[in-house]
């Protein structure tokens, strides 16, 4: 595969999760403030849940590629970084 299609790909796969979570916390907003209209609102909890989880979902994704990307070249604590192997005796 070409270089140039392989960042694209890498892209998408930071963008999409990227765009997931913006949609939960903004449907999650939308939830929130639904209450407060004048005709009788109330909170959409399928709404509210619905973005929870996809802000979470995307949140999680990112930390975690983050997290893993700078482990392998060992930017974290040292309580992060990778316990060597024990060898038997």
């Amino acid at each position: 595969m070409k270089p140039v299609i392989q960042r694209f790909i890498a892209m998408l796969l930071l963008v999409i999760p990227g765009l997931m979570a913006t949609y939960g916390f903004l449907s999650m907003k939308d939830a929130w403030f639904a209450q407060f209209e004048t005709a009788g609102g109330s909170i959409l909890w399928g709404k509210l849940l619905l973005g929870f989880v996809l802000f979470g979902l995307g949140v999680a994704f990112i930390g975690g590629w983050t997290f893993f990307r700078d482990r392998k070249r060992n930017y974290v604590a040292p309580r992060f970084r990778k316990k060597p192997k024990k060898r038997k005796a």
